[in-house]
């Protein structure tokens, strides 16, 4: 299904299930189908919207100024536009990796919109943490993905496209979880054509990523926080995010339960998608006050 367009660019989703309205939001590098294990979980009690975000997978893909057109901000009013014409009520919004930042953009900029979030890493506190020698040693891609030389390199090449990307789900998943080859199949046809690639990274030439949003962020006034109901699932093993980096939520968030995830790594949908489904449904059950099932 296809969205009605928000600044030029429309959105591919998937719609499934009855209920109380959840909104899931993928990670790059992912499209929609990072929730294909999550969503048979919750759409028996729920109706659940999977998008493809801007520049990724089956959505539009325009060469676009990406501080304007593929920012966090523009990002979220894509999700917010699908939201208000499907007419979902306050959904869950949950979401990981780019997802993550994604939604709480839009709870913060839109809080009408959405019911309560779910969310794994990245999440604000971090600060000038992230500038460490050992979070520069993951975090050179953010750099690298300014480059022209990405489209020299990566861009169109199929081969090259799955080498790179095999690279961060070895490195990125829990030991637990090598990589399924049909998923990365998945993911070189996703990214593997002229300007996928470059499109997918724009989110980074926006100055969306990890880097660049924590080193300039701070901590609002006690009356700022974010006070829409928040989830947040910390994996063990994401060498991104470690868990000493959760310490600083509350001063960002007014109404916040941290859970630590054991056994898996950054990919949290994929890797364990009953317990990110049992959280969304938990998130649910409690906006709607329904019994706990």
């Amino acid at each position: 299904m296809r969205s009605t367009a928000v600044d030029g660019f429309e959105l591919s989703y998937d719609r499934v299930g009855q209920g109380p309205g959840v909104v899931l939001l993928h990670g790059w590098p992912g499209d929609r189908a990072d929730y294909r294990e999550v969503v048979p979980l919750l759409a028996d009690s729920a109706d659940v919207l999977v998008p493809d975000l801007r520049g990724f997978g089956e959505s539009d893909k325009h060469d676009a100024d990406p501080a304007e057109q593929y920012s966090a901000a523009a990002q979220a009013r894509s999700v917010a536009g699908l939201i208000e014409e499907l007419s979902l009520q306050r959904p869950v919004i949950a979401g990981y990796d780019i997802g993550s930042r994604i939604a709480q953009t839009l709870a913060a900029d839109r809080p009408d919109l959405v019911g309560s979030l779910v969310l794994a890493p990245p999440l604000p506190g971090i600060g000038r943490r992230v500038l460490e020698a050992h979070a520069q040693r993951e975090f050179w891609y953010q750099a690298f993905h300014q480059l022209p030389l990405v489209e020299q390199l990566i861009d169109g090449k199929p081969e090259a496209v799955r080498d790179y990307l095999a690279h961060f789900w070895t490195h990125w998943s829990g030991p637990e979880h090598p990589l399924d080859p049909a998923h990365l199949d998945h993911l070189v046809a996703a990214y593997g054509p002229p300007g996928a690639f470059a499109a997918s990274i724009a989110w980074y030439r926006a100055g969306a990523g990890a880097v660049a949003r924590s080193i300039a962020e701070v901590a609002p006034e006690r009356q700022q926080r974010m006070s829409v109901p928040t989830t947040v699932l910390w994996p063990e093993h994401d060498p991104l995010f470690p868990r000493t980096w959760s310490d600083r939520l509350g001063e960002f968030f007014s109404d916040i339960d941290v859970r630590f995830i054991d056994g898996v790594g950054h990919f949290l949908p994929l890797e364990s998608p009953r317990l990110f489904a049992a959280a969304v449904t938990a998130a649910t059950d409690r906006r709607i006050g329904r019994t706990a099932r």
